[in-house]
């Protein structure tokens, strides 16, 4: 998940959702989020038109109530501030579900 910036804090979290962008929720010990990591890149580069950023939803439990993510991995897009999609469960997501949700957000 090299290809993602990571999001240290809620400043961070801020400034990043004023751009452009798709949030990636997860945690190191998620097996669903650890299923995505191999293609995960390749989704990155396909769609350069959006930043991508990671949140370890342990370092962030009270943002992640705040917007009702209860499953990893989740995926939350924004631009301007404002939420223009997600696509948040707690079930595994292959790499067609994902590009079908980033394309449902042009």
């Amino acid at each position: 998940m090299d290809q993602l910036i990571e999001i240290n804090s809620l400043e961070e979290y801020e400034k990043a959702i004023q751009t452009k962008s798709i949030i990636l929720f997860t945690a190191s010990w998620c097996p669903d989020c650890m299923f995505i990591k191999p293609f995960i890149g390749n989704v990155v580069k396909k769609y350069p038109n959006f930043t991508f950023y990671s949140i370890n939803r342990d370092y962030f439990i009270d943002l992640c109530q705040d917007l009702d993510i209860l499953g990893i991995p989740s995926f939350v897009s924004y631009e301007n501030g404002q939420e223009t999609g997600r696509f948040v469960s707690k079930l595994r997501k292959t790499q067609e579900e994902i590009e079908t949700f980033i394309q449902s957000i042009k």
